[in-house]
């Protein structure tokens, strides 16, 4: 069997996995969920007047330290919202789902079998390198 025709196949498997499924559903219910859309223009904004507060030359205390608790309180109310956990828990069971298939691939470069070749990336501490506790 060709390669590439074989991560085609893999693909489609991807796309038909219920964790795809799961995670390609929360973010298309994120998508067009007008109140959790409007929270992250809102906290878009925000950002952008602090930033712009913070690289002006007269900088407010005042002012940045009120659009930092006004940002970190619209963070909250986003990453709170059932439509948004939903996402995330569904990001996450994707994100070890593709840590398994790259350990994998990366195994039989490796030269191991990919029959029996254990899917669990070995830690190596740093979470910079890390696809997701297993």
């Amino acid at each position: 069997m060709d390669v590439i025709k074989a991560v085609r196949e893999l693909g489609k498997a991807i796309q038909q996995d219920e964790r795809f499924i799961r995670y390609a559903k929360a973010r298309l219910e994120n998508d067009n969920n007008e109140e959790l859309q409007a929270a992250i223009g809102k906290f878009n904004i925000i950002r952008m007047d602090m930033d712009r507060m913070m690289s002006s030359e007269e900088k407010d205390e005042n002012k940045i330290k009120e659009l930092n608790e006004e940002l970190r309180r619209v963070y909250g109310e986003i990453m709170s919202a059932p439509a948004m956990v939903e996402y995330n828990t569904a990001k996450v069971e994707l994100d070890q789902m593709m840590s398994e298939i790259n350990t994998v691939i990366t195994k039989t470069l490796e030269g191991e079998d990919p029959e029996t070749c254990e899917t669990a990336a070995a830690c190596t501490g740093s979470c910079s390198t890390c696809g997701g506790c297993h």
